[in-house]
């Protein structure tokens, strides 16, 4: 994953030396014409920061010392201006959701009695929100919109598992909602990702210690650049 955070630093560099020609994303929103498509929310840029991931769901409560996952996502992402307020932003993004929890494993010392370890899940995503994006003001926005996802790995306890053999459901989908604020081409923002499908497909597949109403969640904050058009 080093190496995606890596060759995504490397496309905004080569972009940020293209964009030198035009713009540099530092013009104010009422430097355009009103009502037209020509906006500072023209452009494309790189992006990532940290997740606080976590579970939602009827059945959150039956795991024991359930307790965050401190991850984190990087991607990029483009943006098409309808006016100088409005636009639309659609990403692409890796985003490493999970949970940490407690299960019961029996003692071999001690036939018949368990012990409480915790184990962290790590579910690997490549994620895409698409953003309808408006301007409360010129350099304060709100982000609002769907977001599909697909599971490209899973691990449980530093071992990976396979997808389809561990009743994990591979495709997500949910809502994205946040505030972003802009200092030149400079992009910080948080951002609340509300997962609305199940974890697991077949919970029987994955053992004792999954359930089936269970949905990711995952709370964010970032940094990014962006360049106009």
């Amino acid at each position: 994953m080093k190496k995606i955070f890596l060759l995504l630093c490397l496309f905004g560099a080569g972009m940020a030396a293209q964009a030198q020609d035009g713009p540099i994303g530092t013009r104010s929103s009422t430097d355009y014409a009103p009502g037209t498509s020509d906006s500072r929310n023209n452009g494309f840029g790189v992006k990532a920061g940290f997740n606080l991931a976590d579970l939602r769901g009827g059945d959150k409560d039956a795991y024991k010392n359930l307790s965050s996952l401190k991850t984190y996502h990087a991607g990029v992402y483009a943006q098409f201006g309808f006016n100088d307020k409005v636009s639309l932003q659609p990403e692409i993004l890796f985003t490493r959701k999970g949970f940490d929890a407690e299960q019961f494993t029996v003692q071999s010392t001690t036939p018949g009695q368990t012990t409480g370890e915790t184990r962290e899940t790590r579910l690997d995503y490549i994620q895409v929100p698409v953003l309808l994006v408006y301007n409360i003001v010129d350099n304060v926005s709100v982000h609002v919109g769907p977001q599909v996802s697909l599971l490209v790995k899973a691990k449980y306890a530093g071992t990976e598992r396979q997808i389809s053999s561990v009743g994990l459901n591979s495709l997500e989908y949910g809502v994205v909602g946040g505030v972003e604020g802009r200092v030149g081409p400079a992009r910080i923002g948080a951002r609340y990702d509300l997962g609305l499908a199940d974890i697991y497909n077949d919970p029987k597949d994955a053992g004792a210690g999954a359930y089936d109403n269970v949905k990711n969640g995952v709370f964010q904050l970032y940094v990014g650049v962006g360049f106009n058009n």
